[in-house]
């Protein structure tokens, strides 16, 4: 029986409207031609939306009874602030789509960084007291106050009187002053005063009746208000606590802690948990599994016992999913941002890569007001070339509330960092440093080729310290093999693995430096077994749980088919080739016991909680990318770290293999023993730092710089500077207070181009001096002229020449009086020098002689007079003459043969004789282009020196050049110590206005250094800011379509190695005229940074090798064959390929902006093309427990 047709069959309806297209309600004419008119409202045009409320009413309530006694007005702050145009915390939210990444438009929060400028604003009686415009710019009549400065005067008092144009020096900018809210209350006096025992404050939030009624101190956590810094001038910033000190107190110090662990914390944990309850920085450096996590932990346990946010960066995108799921297992309220998907944006603790983090500070997402601690994970990733900027560049831009907690492994430099740190935020940063290792180390070296020296396992290196006999024992068992072939190889790893077996050594992680080496290794040892019947079922069970969300193609990729069967052996791989998905079963299987022999990249290394029982290391040398080298401590150590599982081993073992080439003792000790690599600045311009910055009105570029790590040195010398600065002028007002007269001007051109010829003459032809050409003539005998000290103008004998790596060392013989004495710095014997013709003659013929140490740029002339001395003789004569018990002997012969020698030519000199100076261009032939330009500059330099002689000869010359000379000496260390105090004086201050100008000849900047509409857009691209940016405004990806415009885009990221050749590649016509059209506009942007100088250190040149993978995989092809198409990993692919979608999401973006529809329609198409299937297939880190092992 059928129920009664109460609702309809939803069924019918649905058949009738997919197969009855002529029964919908669009054919129905009548209704269709329906028109409803609309009555014109031009009033609405005129609507606007009014000013913001400046103030609101409070209310006053007697403090007895609380009753209400009236309503008093009072300023509301922030009035008006938006994320577009306030830097406060307590400015109106974003749109709720933006929150969390924020949005280039809006402006960062005022960082910790950067503290507000104070304007030192005039008095009112200096106001009053200045002769101001009474008319504006503009109108024809003014107002005129009276004395007092606030009552308008009336007609009949008015006086006529002038306008006085008054100097630059004593404008009052008006629109400065009113955008200064705080201090313009100051400016005018208010007609009703508060009484002397009322106390009435604009800015409190609390009214003087309640005062007496509200606690003072209420206990609140405060994050969201920006905490008042005190001056700590003279102090340090960084505070080292001794990690060797026990805390018998702990628990009494927080008897309630955010976390409980299940084991005793370590001191130096316990020292980190508790600056973290103070709420202060906090900087951990120990080694590899030493338990920094741990501080980690306790720093989002409090952020949730807040009832705030922290936020966990990590330097890789591989360590950010890790961290995730074990975080996820802790505290729940977990989130993972990355560049292609998010996970719970609105958690309490967010996980994420550093540069995003930079990414929302600069778009100021709102997640900062909330925001308790910033944890940085891999601290010494600073070091990186490519990505260390990012680091400091969000160190700086964290606001002042945010407490910041920097995990490393051990540094020698973390005092001096955590000074820049603390004196950046004006706060001090607490070190916590241990070198205790909770599992020991010892290391071997293998010499073994199998058969019966398959256990030649020498120990070099305990907690004892070197073992020379252990380093000579396998000397001495080292084969006489140079290099193994892949047979001898192959049978080494085999009995390697046997020995390990047998000594209980797996399992093992093997760190091989090149990915092809990784996968041969793992090729060879196919035969090799490592697992159970029980292990094999658990590893074939998670493999298939996992790749079951793969389409049927993908499951079927060689990579896969070929790391089914090895993983089940227990054997893995895992290097950048490697994909995604196969790395992070890899890792799984790994930390739950089920691979026991891994090959490995270096990147391995910065996984978390992945250590093994021996670590064994292929080789000690690598390639960097520009070099091959030996492993640095801080590298070896990062690596050697995995050996050693806390609870389980009681020491680990980490392996060298010698593979018949014994490294040298003094290389493995300076590898094992060395200190570890410093945390250097890497910090460097980009077009997108310099564009995001010069948005903001509040923030500089300039700022930036000098708030680096790199500059952290001259930030301290700058109140030093000051005072210096301060002293000199007043030297100068107190010694030089007018003007030199006019009869010294000669003297003062004399000075000035003596200045600069000296100048010149130190920078430039100190190469000119070192040139082989040169050294050649300054040989033992050789005569020649020297200004040295007080040594003006003196012939000098060369008795002998030194030269070492770059540097060149001349001992010379001069002839001295023995009153001559230095009273005066060297740059005032150096322009006497050049003001005398004369040579230098003993006074009266009473001489002596000195043996002088110089180098080449103190020689003056080369002669080509050569005596014939012995130079060795007459400095042993000297030297044996300078111990205390044979001072007064005289002179010995070759000494004396010397002096007589010289002296005779000295003589002759100055009777006329023919003694002839080198000139260094025609005589010594200096013909090298960039020497032979020196020389000739400073050779002018030297004639406009001359050409002011004749001018100078005046009586006292002497005493009057001192006046001058004190005079401008005090000018110029003026001058000197101003630009040190500027930011001119900046390393990279060249770079920057160098690419300033090329920002304005493309048109991204105006000359006031105001962003167009090209800059703003070049702001919401992540990288290649200036490339892709002009493809977009030229037009130029709105004439392809989706799957070309991926293609194009992929040569901008793909950076790895290829055999592909574009031009064998056949493309569609609109593909081949976009690679000519970003060829040219990279060779564009080339000529420019060449034309100005621009060296950009990570460069990156275009790569074409996958534009076909790419296009033919947004054209729907399957992953498997697109990898028949080249000869790149599986690994690098999808990682390029992830890459791009960031890049085609930046495009979309600004497509928005720029308000093209079609293009950003476009973008959304080739987002979709490419981002599905293996390529972007979930994280098995970010499933449900479920779904992984």
């Amino acid at each position: 029986m059928e129920p009664p047709p109460i609702l309809p069959d939803i069924e019918h309806l649905l058949r009738n409207y997919l197969i009855c297209p002529d029964k919908l309600p669009i054919h129905k004419y009548e209704r269709s031609q329906e028109f409803w008119p609309r009555t014109s409202n031009y009033e609405s045009l005129l609507h606007y939306d009014g000013s913001p409320l400046a103030t609101t009413l409070k209310v006053q309530r007697d403090p007895n009874t609380g009753e209400i006694t009236e309503f008093k007005e009072v300023p509301i702050q922030g009035a008006g602030a938006t994320a577009k145009n306030s830097m406060s915390l307590t400015r109106a939210p974003g749109l709720p789509s933006e929150t969390v990444r924020g949005c280039a438009s809006y402006i960062p929060f005022m960082p910790a960084g950067f503290h507000e400028a104070e304007v030192d604003l005039p008095t009112e009686s200096e106001l009053l007291d200045k002769n101001l415009l009474t008319v504006p710019p503009g109108f024809n009549r003014g107002i005129t106050f009276k004395e007092d400065g606030f009552t308008v005067e009336n007609d009949k008092d008015k006086i006529a009187v002038k306008d006085v144009v008054i100097g630059a020096n004593n404008k009052l900018n008006l629109f400065d002053l009113l955008n200064n809210e705080d201090n313009f209350s100051d400016v005018w006096n208010v007609v009703q005063t508060p009484k002397a025992d009322q106390e009435v404050s604009v800015n409190s939030e609390e009214l003087p009746e309640e005062a007496d009624v509200i606690p003072k101190e209420v206990p609140l956590l405060v994050i969201s208000k920006e905490v008042e810094h005190t001056s700590m001038k003279g102090t340090e910033f960084a505070i080292l606590l001794d990690s060797t000190k026990p805390i018998p107190d702990f628990n009494e110090r927080i008897p309630e802690m955010a976390h409980q662990y299940p084991f005793e914390l370590d001191t130096f944990q316990k020292q980190a948990i508790l600056q973290l309850e103070q709420h202060n920085h906090v900087f951990v450096a120990a080694h590899t599994s030493a338990g920094k996590t741990v501080v980690a932990e306790y720093a989002i346990a409090l952020s949730k016992k807040h009832m705030t946010r922290s936020i966990y960066t990590s330097p890789i995108k591989a360590l950010s999913n890790q961290k995730y799921r074990d975080f996820k297992q802790i505290f729940k309220d977990v989130g993972l941002i990355t560049g292609d998907f998010q996970i719970n944006q609105t958690a309490s603790c967010l996980i994420m890569t550093t540069e995003i983090l930079r990414s929302m500070l600069y778009c100021g997402s709102d997640v900062t007001r909330d925001l308790e601690y910033v944890i940085f994970d891999e601290v010494h990733y600073i070091n990186d070339k490519e990505r260390g900027h990012v680091w400091e560049q969000v160190l700086i831009l964290l606001p002042a509330h945010v407490c910041v907690v920097l995990l490393s492994a051990t540094v020698p430099n973390t005092t001096e960092f955590a000074d820049w740190l603390g004196r950046t935020h004006q706060r001090k940063v607490y070190v916590v440093t241990t070198y205790q290792r909770p599992v020991p180390l010892e290391h071997y070296l293998y010499t073994g080729t199998g058969g019966s020296t398959k256990d030649n396992r020498y120990s070099i290196l305990s907690n004892k310290g070197w073992n020379e006999g252990g380093y000579m024992q396998a000397k001495a068992s080292i084969p006489n093999v140079s290099k193994y072939h892949p047979k001898q190889e192959k049978t080494m790893w085999f009995s390697l693995v046997d020995h390990l077996k047998k000594k209980e050594l797996l399992p093992v992680v093997v760190f091989t430096f090149s990915r092809a080496k990784c996968d041969n290794n793992a090729e060879n040892l196919k035969s090799l077994d490592l697992t159970t019947e029980k292990e094999k079922s658990a590893i074939h069970r998670f493999f298939e749980k996992c790749v079951k969300s793969l389409k049927e193609p993908d499951r079927n990729i060689p990579q896969i088919r070929r790391m089914r069967e090895i993983l089940e052996r227990g054997i893995g791989v895992h290097h950048s080739g490697i994909l995604p998905i196969i790395k992070e079963m890899v890792e799984m299987l790994f930390q739950n016991g089920l691979i026991k022999l891994l090959f490995a990249t270096e990147t391995f290394a910065m996984g978390v909680n992945m250590p093994a029982r021996t670590v064994i290391f292929d080789s000690i040398s690598k390639h960097d990318g520009r070099e091959r080298r030996n492993l640095l401590p801080a590298e070896y150590i990062q690596m050697a770290g995995r050996a050693g599982r806390r609870g389980k081993d009681k020491k680990g073992t980490v392996i060298i293999l010698c593979k018949g080439l014994l490294p040298y003792a003094m290389e493995l000790q300076d590898m094992m023993l060395g200190k570890p690599s410093q945390l250097t600045s890497q910090f460097r311009l980009t077009y997108g730092m310099v564009l995001s910055l010069l948005r903001v009105e509040s923030l500089s570029v300039e700022g930036m710089m000098s708030r680096s790590f790199r500059e952290a040195d001259h930030q301290k010398k700058m109140n030093g500077l000051r005072a210096k600065l301060v002293e000199v002028e007043n030297n100068l007002n107190r010694n030089f207070s007018g003007e030199l007269s006019s009869y010294l001007e000669p003297l003062i051109v004399f000075y000035e181009r003596a200045k600069k010829y000296l100048d010149a003459r130190k920078e430039s032809l100190e190469d000119v001096m070192k040139s082989k050409k040169v050294v050649k003539e300054l040989i033992p005998g050789r005569v020649v002229l020297i200004t040295y000290q007080h040594h003006i103008n003196k012939l000098a004998l060369i008795l002998s020449n030194t030269i070492r790596s770059n540097s060149i060392t001349l001992k010379v013989l001069v002839i001295i009086d023995e009153s001559e004495n230095q009273k005066k710095s060297e740059l005032w014997y150096q322009m006497l020098a050049l003001s005398r013709d004369n040579l230098y003659a003993p006074i009266g013929g009473v001489s002596s002689h000195e043996v002088l140490s110089l180098q080449p740029i103190n020689i003056f002339k080369i002669y080509d007079r050569k005596l014939k001395i012995d130079g060795d003789m007459v400095l042993k004569d000297w030297d044996k003459r300078q111990i205390p018990r044979f001072s007064d002997n005289p002179p010995g012969p070759s000494c004396n043969t010397a002096i007589q020698e010289l002296m005779k030519v000295q003589d002759e000199a100055k009777s006329g004789g023919n003694l002839k100076a080198l000139d260094l261009i025609t005589d010594l032939k200096i013909n090298e282009h960039n020497l032979y330009e020196n020389t000739k500059f400073i050779n002018n330099l030297r004639q406009l020196v001359l050409d002011q002689m004749s001018l100078i000869r005046i009586p006292n010359f002497e005493d009057q050049f001192t006046i001058v000379y004190e005079k401008k000496v005090l000018e110029d260390e003026r001058d000197h110590l101003k630009y040190m105090l500027s930011h001119a004086s900046m390393t990279l201050y060249p770079d920057y206005e160098n690419r300033i100008k090329l920002l304005r000849d493309l048109k991204y900047v105006d000359l006031q250094n105001r962003v167009e509409l090209k800059g703003r857009v070049a702001c919401e691209m992540g990288m290649n800011e200036l490339i892709v940016t002009e493809l977009v405004l030229r037009n130029i990806l709105t004439k392809l379509q989706p799957a070309e415009v991926a293609a194009l885009l992929s040569s901008i990221v793909f950076q790895a190695k290829t055999m592909i050749d574009i031009n064998e590649i056949v493309l569609t016509d609109e593909l081949t005229n976009g690679i000519f059209e970003i060829k040219h506009i990279y060779d564009e942007i080339q000529a420019l940074e060449l034309k100005y100088e621009i060296c950009e250190e990570m460069n990156r040149e275009l790569n074409f090798g996958l534009v076909e993978v790419v296009y033919e995989w947004a054209s729907a092809k399957p992953f498997a064959e697109i990898m028949n198409l080249t000869d790149v990993q599986e690994g690098i692919i999808v990682r390029c390929i992830q890459q791009l979608n960031e890049t085609i999401c930046d495009v979309k973006n600004a497509a928005r902006l720029i308000g093209d529809p079609e293009l950003q329609n476009k973008m959304e198409e080739a987002s979709t093309a490419i981002k599905r299937d293996i390529v972007f297939a979930a994280s098995l880190y970010t499933q449900k427990e479920s779904t992984v092992l």
